[in-house]
């Protein structure tokens, strides 16, 4: 077996179950930045309070609804607590996301300038693009959002045949045969008997789940799982027990817990145990220790759902997901689900699994009853992209954007650990999430990437705990090596400007002045 590295996560690994070292890290936040972080939110939050009631008198201009006066005695519509935080915190730094842009989602891209004149209230468009701005956000791991290539030409024929809707469901008359032909190549590429394909990634959790278990079953759902799953487990009406995040131990005490006791009042057996899991954590960067999963899926008794959104086309050595990344067998897992959204540049989901369970989810999913067909050039962009990363289109450009993927994940990764930063997740994954903590840094840090025209996505409270804000990279295989290591720079004298170091020097100086900036740009 292979030796694990997990920093500060006391989780016993089985090692014999992996062919290669299984490297991730999760460093502690420090307690001092810690403290720094909640005293900053606190600063924050009096602040808030203080603008509430400057609202409330009319001294200062209230920009959120309000319920009308005549109305004062119904129930109320706007919670005003619940809208807190977006209202005095999150409002401080909107202008970090939702930014319009307007070219192809590439490894550059090209923004809409937007200003705004009541402190991110409103915005409005200057009429100027930000040109050629570094996409380190978008899942592009493959580098298939393009508008130029095979799957572009091979979109637009498509469109020239089918049109671009189907104007109906699979089960009634929008069932074509590029449907057939690409559930096909998705059984195939998996290594499964039989696929499905939905024309939204999001309900292809949502609304098969529901479908497959349902009173009188349980969900192990891991604590990081996508709102999708959450939202598919809550549907179906199932317990739902969560474990701790990749932790084997938590896991299987919830496994024997649920054989020995079953039911809750009743206690009998559960109709079915349902492990639900990610390939890889998209705000995490980890991935799932499947190997274990699987053993003790078979040792239970339990089925196992893998969502591979974003590790199928972006892992492994053929790109096909965590199954090809750790060597496993595909049939080992019960219900094989990934989306189309990233790696292969298009839209929707599938799942894939044994034939009993397709046809059985044609004629019980939510998914594939109501919901319209997908649109053929999305179709036909699907089937080009994965005939590529299989070699099936006679090159060889699906492996090198695997290699090249693989060689800019190692990449990136170590640099900014050279530099000191924090990275969190697997040294394999492409997602890589970089620690901020600080809230002032969240949107600070966006700002100034984007001055050194570098588009990045910045996460911070709900979406991660209070105290583990952090930046998102996504790796593609479209970036170039410059690209990853230098921009252009402000023009103040500078002709370049690293990435790292400009990430390094802004962070370095803003440790120190954090509370300071916060109190001042609350003020």
């Amino acid at each position: 077996g292979f030796f694990l590295q997990h920093k500060n996560q006391n989780v016993t690994h089985n090692s014999n179950l992996y062919k290669k070292p299984f490297l991730e890290s999760f460093e502690e936040t420090p307690l001092l930045v810690a403290v720094l972080t909640y005293m900053g939110y606190g600063i924050l939050t009096i602040f808030g309070y203080l603008r509430d009631f400057l609202r409330h008198w009319n001294i200062e201009k209230c920009n959120v609804a309000r319920e009308r006066e005549e109305q004062r005695d119904f129930v109320p519509l706007y919670q005003d607590f619940e809208n807190f935080y977006t209202r005095n915190l999150y409002m401080r730094i909107r202008d970090n996301w939702n930014r319009p842009i307007c070219s192809v989602p590439g490894a550059k891209m090209d923004l809409v300038e937007r200003v705004s004149h009541d402190y991110n209230w409103t915005f409005e468009h200057t009429g100027k693009v930000v040109k050629n701005v570094i996409n380190m956000g978008s899942y592009n791991y493959l580098g298939f959002a393009e508008n130029t290539g095979a799957c572009a030409d091979a979109a637009i024929e498509s469109t020239q045949k089918y049109g671009v809707g189907v104007g109906s469901t699979r089960c009634e008359i929008g069932n074509l045969d590029i449907h057939v032909e690409l559930e096909s190549l998705v059984a195939r590429f998996l290594g499964v008997e039989s696929s499905m394909a939905f024309g939204m990634g999001f309900a292809t959790n949502s609304m098969n789940i529901p479908a497959l278990t349902g009173k009188g079953c349980l969900i192990l759902s891991d604590e990081l799982n996508h709102a999708s799953l959450v939202l598919g487990a809550r549907l179906s009406g199932s317990t739902i027990r969560v474990f701790k995040h990749n932790n084997m131990q938590s896991l299987e005490k919830l496994l024997r817990d649920a054989i020995v006791h079953g039911q809750p009042r009743t206690h009998r057996p559960w109709k079915k145990i349902l492990i639900v899991v990610e390939g890889i954590y998209s705000m995490e960067g980890s991935l799932v220790r499947l190997p274990e999963v699987i053993a003790l899926k078979k040792r239970y008794k339990a089925y196992l759902y893998l969502d591979e959104a974003h590790s199928i086309g972006a892992m492994g050595p053929n790109g096909k997901g965590v199954v090809d990344y750790f060597g496993l067998d595909p049939k080992d897992v019960d219900i094989m689900m990934g989306t189309f959204t990233k790696s292969f540049g298009a839209a929707g989901g599938y799942i894939g699994g044994k034939k009993e369970l397709i046809d059985y989810l044609r004629r019980h999913s939510h998914s594939a009853l109501y919901a319209t067909s997908i649109s053929p050039p999305v179709a036909q962009q699907i089937i080009t992209s994965m005939k590529i990363i299989m070699g099936e289109d006679g090159t060889t450009l699906g492996a090198d954007r695997l290699r090249q993927l693989s060689e800019n994940t190692t990449y990136f990764r170590r640099k900014l650990r050279d530099m000191g930063f924090i990275i969190y997740g697997n040294d394999d994954s492409p997602v890589v999430p970089m620690m901020l903590y600080m809230p002032a840094k969240i949107g600070a840090f966006g700002r100034e990437m984007l001055k050194r025209n570098i588009g990045t996505v910045v996460v911070g409270f709900p979406a991660t705990p209070i105290i583990e804000s952090r930046a998102r990279f996504c790796i593609s295989a479209a970036h170039t090596r410059e690209m990853l290591h230098t921009v252009n720079a402000e023009p103040k004298g500078l002709k370049f400007c690293f990435i790292f170091n400009a990430t390094w020097c802004f962070l370095w100086q803003k440790t120190f002045l954090d509370l300071a900036i916060i109190g001042l740009s609350s003020i």
